[in-house]
């Protein structure tokens, strides 16, 4: 591995994000991580990580962060794995717009903002790799994860677009699809859901509590449920393979649902996921 290599990995306080950072670094690569919170920077500094402050939400944060980027590496940069998130839990008739507006901008707006932002920077040395962690959500609905889902199908379809445009220009777009990792994104999502869902007057108050639950306890338990681990091997494939491929989908659960929209007619599929979740 090329000494120099450069990735920026955004939303690596904890998670995939923390771990394909700390793996990168292992195997070579210069990484530069964002974070929002001081003590995370610090861990991160600790294992030669170079940490940034970055909130997808503040578009003066995102032009700080490739401007201080930009002016470590010299104007280059070969890949960006963006990664940081959250999900808005709560049925779709119980979404505040307000809801709704910021799941699209931490989820969308500004992954487009900072990719936007550096594509520039890849098309003028001829390379660069660009990996969106996206979600089975973005390709199969899930009641429940309305907006979540959107955001990511909406990420998919701007994002598919732009690596046809980028076609024969160095620079590959990738999309990574998990289905359940161990992270935080239940309990950092349980902040989100009491801010904006009315769930004591919602019609859907009782299946709220099973939601609750789970967001309490930091998602579902499942033996299905792998370890960020998983999330770095097609990564890496994304990173360094002459071919990176489009789709990326990770875990069996997620490796289902995609044969499942493949093979059984939309009514029959919409019946089934309706009893999940």
């Amino acid at each position: 591995m090329d000494a120099d290599r450069t990735i920026l990995i955004t939303g690596a306080s904890s998670g995939i994000g923390a771990w394909c950072a700390r793996a990168l670094r292992r195997d070579g690569w210069r990484v530069f991580a964002t974070v929002r919170r001081p003590e995370d920077r610090t861990l991160l500094e600790q294992e030669g990580i170079e940490p940034f402050y970055l909130d997808y939400a503040e578009s003066e944060s995102i032009a700080a962060l490739v401007g201080n980027l930009l002016e470590r590496t010299g104007g280059s940069l070969d890949a960006l794995f963006n990664n940081g998130a959250y999900a808005q839990a709560g049925a779709v008739e119980d979404l505040p717009a307000e809801a709704l507006r910021h799941q699209f901008e931490v989820n969308v707006f500004g992954w487009h903002d900072l990719t936007q932002r550096l594509v520039p920077v890849m098309r003028r040395q001829g390379h660069g790799r660009i990996v969106h962690c996206s979600s089975i959500l973005g390709l199969i609905p899930i009641k429940y994860r309305g907006a979540y889902a959107a955001s990511k199908h909406a990420l998919e379809g701007l994002m598919l677009c732009q690596r046809a445009e980028l076609e024969g220009s160095g620079i590959h777009v990738s999309l990574i699809e998990p289905g359940p990792i161990e992270s935080k994104i239940a309990s950092n999502g349980l902040p989100w859901f009491e801010r904006y869902i009315d769930h004591e007057n919602s019609v859907h108050r009782e299946a709220y509590k099973t939601q609750l639950a789970r967001l309490r306890q930091g998602g579902v338990k499942s033996r299905f449920k792998l370890g960020p681990e998983a999330v770095y091997a097609r990564l890496s494939h994304a990173l360094l393979s002459p071919r990176p491929r489009p789709h990326y989908v990770v875990t069996t659960p997620a490796r289902i649902g995609v044969a499942l929209k493949r093979l059984l007619p939309a009514r029959m599929l919409y019946r089934f996921l309706s009893n999940q979740g």
